[in-house]
């Protein structure tokens, strides 16, 4: 090579010929440099390029190209022939490889999507996102609408079970006064033959246990006459917690979770005591074997959201009871049953099925909420929800166990449609030493109100017929003589002197069935008041 030529003996060493040609490749070997770097670092950047390789080879192939640029520098002063065509045979066998692979990519390349393709596809795959969106948001309100439905439906079936069960106990209360007060008189007749006194007590018996599941029946259909005022829910459950360690037995251990800031609730405190005691009770039945009871409470801000999602509940701060065992659990299609009247799951003989539903009616009443949570093999969670107090109770309740069973010569006014119930009470009273008159209508009780006969107290019942109720037949009578006394009587309150779950003010109420000390003891009250 040493006796070849250099490249710029042919341009006979002319400074302009030189520099130019060296200036031009040096700056064309720069450009090819810089093209190879920014297709080599958009491939390696971008790793989802689909020809990716081609990119690779066509950046290999332009810095061949840059360097046989430089070469071409070096040969204006150096005559490097061998180098220069060495380096030119290598960038031909390049050059035909990539000319054949991009022949044969063509056809491929054809039919890649062009930029509108792209934005058609694009503008169809948003269109077949809203449609998805909008089908699923439509099945999720239908799912909404089918469980609103069902709710609705299930609050209506205990609405109508509720109807149904208040009107058969308020014909039942009636029968079951007549039974526990003429047996209390048969069993004073009686008690010098200890054979007749042992039935007598038997029948007693049978007819307080009669009473007691109309009390459970009228607690479901929310016709009970509550006392709510402001409780304190940790002292209750305490109470409570202490009653049951002795009725649940030792194989029962029971855990108090109260939370130190739990506010008072407005609630009738003996019913709520009832209500847990059922609670604890059913659990029990729960744990055959020993288990776990949990009492917790705790502040609940019951919300829009949760609201929606349940349509019965009014939004608001509530107090959370808890009862929550580790029982056998309830399966899930029995869940929404678990509060109607008479559905147990217990064996024969072992419940009546109306703890639950007293509850659930007591709760309802008082503006509560309540929800089960159980699992098979786990155990079961009731949660009450009670509405907080906004104030102390205001109200000074009247204790009728505090009158004594007192005799008197006053003149009672009975007002009662049912005969049996009627003429038993006019008996009852009668042995008290008090003169009565009778009534079996509105009407007829008004005729002797406006007659000179002395008449000290009204004992009426509520739900009579005729248009008129006790509770207006009470206000007429205390208009035309302000100073009659009033005491109620009933089996079956509907909202005649009960309203919104509260016995209104001032207002005495001897519920049915009773027995003659409770007679003598109200009497008396309503007397002296």
């Amino acid at each position: 090579m040493s006796m070849l030529t250099p490249h710029g003996e042919c341009l006979l060493w002319t400074p302009e010929l030189i520099w130019v040609n060296a200036v031009s490749d040096v700056l064309i070997s720069f450009a090819f440099f810089t093209i190879a770097f920014v297709l080599g670092y958009i491939v390696f950047r971008r790793r989802d390029f689909q020809f990716s390789y081609i990119f690779w080879a066509f950046a290999l192939w332009v810095s061949v190209c840059g360097l046989t640029r430089l070469i071409e520098v070096l040969t204006l002063w150096v005559p490097a022939y061998v180098l220069e065509a060495a380096t030119k045979g290598f960038l031909a066998f390049m050059s035909v490889g990539i000319a054949s692979a991009l022949l044969l990519l063509l056809p491929r390349v054809l039919t890649m999507p062009s930029r509108a393709d792209l934005k058609l596809a694009y503008a169809q795959l948003e269109e077949e996102t809203r449609q998805r969106r909008t089908a699923e948001a439509m099945v999720k309100r239908f799912q909404e609408i089918e469980a609103t439905e069902a709710q609705v439906r299930q609050a209506q079936k205990m609405e109508a079970i509720g109807q149904l069960t208040g009107g058969v106990a308020h014909d039942f209360n009636n029968i079951l006064t007549v039974i526990t007060g003429t047996i209390e008189i048969l069993a004073e007749a009686v008690k010098d033959r200890p054979q007749l006194v042992q039935i007598t007590s038997l029948i007693n018996s049978a007819a307080a246990r009669g009473a007691d599941l109309t009390k459970h029946l009228l607690a479901f259909a929310r016709r009970q006459p509550l006392q709510p005022r402001s409780v304190d829910i940790n002292g209750m459950v305490v109470d409570t917690a202490r009653l049951l360690r002795r009725t649940l037995g030792e194989q029962i251990e029971i855990e108090s979770m109260l939370a130190h800031d739990s506010s008072p609730a407005m609630i009738d405190p003996s019913q709520l005591s009832t209500a847990i005691l059922n609670l604890a009770l059913n659990a029990r039945d729960a744990m055959p074997n020993g288990g776990k009871l949990t009492l917790e409470t705790k502040n609940v801000l019951l919300d829009d959201a949760y609201a929606r999602m349940n349509p019965e509940v009014i939004p608001g701060n509530y107090v959370m009871i808890a009862v929550s065992d580790t029982g056998e659990g309830i399966p899930a299609n029995l869940l929404d049953k678990v509060f109607e009247p008479f559905f147990t799951t217990k064996d024969v003989g072992k419940g009546v099925g109306l703890g639950l539903s007293m509850v659930y009616g007591f709760v309802k009443q008082s503006n509560g909420h309540i929800k089960i949570y159980s699992e098979p093999g786990h155990g079961t969670s009731v949660k009450l929800y009670l509405p907080q107090a906004t104030a102390d109770a205001d109200a000074l309740l009247l204790d009728a166990n505090l009158a004594s069973m007192e005799r008197g010569d006053e003149s009672i006014l009975i007002v009662e449609d049912d005969s049996l119930v009627r003429e038993y009470v006019i008996a009852q009273i009668r042995r008290l030493g008090y003169t009565t008159l009778a009534a079996s209508k509105a009407d007829e009780a008004l005729s002797l109100i406006d007659s000179p006969a002395r008449i000290d107290l009204l004992f009426t019942d509520i739900i009579m017929p005729g248009g008129m109720n006790g509770r207006q037949l009470a206000i007429e009578a205390t208009k035309r003589r302000p100073n009659l006394k009033v005491l109620y009587t009933s089996g079956y309150t509907e909202n005649a002197i009960v309203h919104h779950g509260r016995l209104d003010a001032g207002v005495l109420l001897l519920t049915k069935p009773y027995q003659s000390a409770d007679l003598a003891r109200m009497i008396r009250t309503a007397l002296n008041s």
